[in-house]
């Protein structure tokens, strides 16, 4: 389904809205109080923000290059992009930042489109692993540049805001392609650039 417009019928919204209603009552809530009378439609609305990932192919992002780059042949790295997404676990919120950069082989990509691409994988269910490596894994497919380095550093609301209920703690994982996976040199060139050093 990804990467496909989804067409959502009126009757779709309507089971979506009552599915919310129902979760208001089962906490508690009236869900026809003042308050919470139109938070069906407002969480539907949400959600159709929130995974709209669902929607997007972020290969496609990355199809228009450019080859005149005037012989440039070192690290591109685009840092902090912030994003956020929800946890497949509980659909808790995951804020953080990317940090993206591959060495082009013989093109080059805009680099909004980098950006784009990361917000595409995290604006579906996810687990920061996969986020990772889903990114990394794209930019290899499509531009296939001598290496492909992304780390991603994030906070997630399933374990600050609940359960273990610990704030302030940042996860950080990352993902090496090509020489940022077998030159220790270019590896450590790209985490000095990211700021990780």
């Amino acid at each position: 389904m990804a990467g496909q417009e989804r067409d959502r019928s009126e009757e779709e919204r309507a089971r979506a809205k009552e599915a919310v209603r129902e979760l208001i009552n089962w906490i508690g809530d009236d869900p026809d109080r003042e308050g919470l009378k139109d938070t069906p439609r407002r969480v539907v609305d949400a959600f159709l923000e929130y995974f709209q990932g669902y929607e997007q192919c972020p290969e496609t992002y990355l199809e228009r290059t450019f080859e005149q780059v005037g012989g440039y042949d070192e690290i591109v790295l685009l840092r902090e992009i912030p994003f956020h997404s929800h946890c497949e676990h509980h659909m808790a919120p995951i804020i953080g930042k990317a940090h993206v950069a591959y060495l082009p082989r013989n093109k080059v990509v805009g680099i909004s489109k980098l950006a784009r691409v990361v917000h595409a994988y995290a604006k579906r269910l996810q687990v920061q692993e996969r986020l990772t490596a889903e990114i990394a894994d794209c930019i290899q497919k499509v531009l296939d540049p001598v290496g492909v380095a992304v780390v991603i550093e994030a906070t997630h609301a399933c374990m600050t805001c609940r359960g273990v209920e610990t704030p302030g703690v940042i996860m950080t994982t990352s993902r090496m392609m090509g020489v940022f996976r077998d030159d220790e040199k270019a590896r450590q060139e790209v985490i000095r650039l990211i700021g990780l050093t």
